[in-house]
């Protein structure tokens, strides 16, 4: 007799995704309690995002294009809701990161730099965060599209596009809020394409603001 477990769904579909947030939520009780509810706070994000970045990094640099649209299929129509639901938790961070800027005006100049190198790796780790999700969505996207038009088109006639190519495509909407020489085909992937643009445009913004915000107070002392 063989004893099957079945896991969450989230598990088996996002499994580094399920790794991170498990390690941050192990490690937000295990951090001081003398710290700030913030800080703490932050820290633990840290270790989701990070975990999740250099896991999903490793799996990416090895994967072929059978493992890659293995991992694409084997994602469910969650991907939206998920999306949605990271994306509001990174801008809940920047709004946790002004509050915890807020605190620091009085601190000694050594405790400021360490905490603005804090902030910088917070807001670092987040954007990465968002062009690797997304990458990841459009790659479930392409391969379960068996018939007809394909929702990406690349210049090059590519038909069986590796994480390099999707990670391009995102990142560069990432950075400019706009999209690279790949053609956007269906409704399905123009919604997606729309709404990474829009957040990466608030982000940016954010992190604009932050850093006149942080250069101001290292210049003044």
């Amino acid at each position: 007799m063989t004893l099957r477990i079945r896991l969450p769904g989230i598990i088996h579909s996002r499994p580094h995704l399920s790794l991170a947030i498990a390690l941050g939520a192990i490690t937000a009780p295990l951090l001081p309690h003398a710290w700030q509810l913030t800080a703490r706070l932050l820290t633990a994000w840290n270790v989701t995002v990070w975990t999740y970045l250099l896991s999903m990094a490793w799996m990416m640099v090895r994967a072929d294009q059978h493992d890659i649209r293995r991992a694409a299929c084997r994602q469910d129509e969650r991907g939206p809701v998920i999306l949605s639901m990271l994306s509001l938790v990174i801008m809940i961070s920047l709004v946790a990161i002004v509050s915890q800027l807020s605190t620091l005006k009085d601190s000694p100049p050594a405790d400021m730099v360490y905490h603005y190198g804090f902030v910088v790796l917070t807001l670092t780790g987040s954007w990465f965060m968002i062009g690797t999700m997304f990458c990841s969505h459009y790659a479930h996207l392409y391969y379960i599209k068996n018939d007809g038009e394909k929702p990406l088109h690349f210049p090059d006639q590519e038909l069986t596009p590796n994480y390099w190519d999707f990670l391009y495509f995102s990142f560069t909407i990432s950075v400019a809020v706009q999209t690279s020489d790949v053609a956007v085909c269906g409704r399905a992937m123009r919604q997606v394409v729309l709404a990474q643009s829009v957040l990466c445009f608030f982000y940016n913004l954010a992190i604009l603001g932050l850093s006149i915000n942080i250069a101001a107070s290292l210049i003044n002392g």
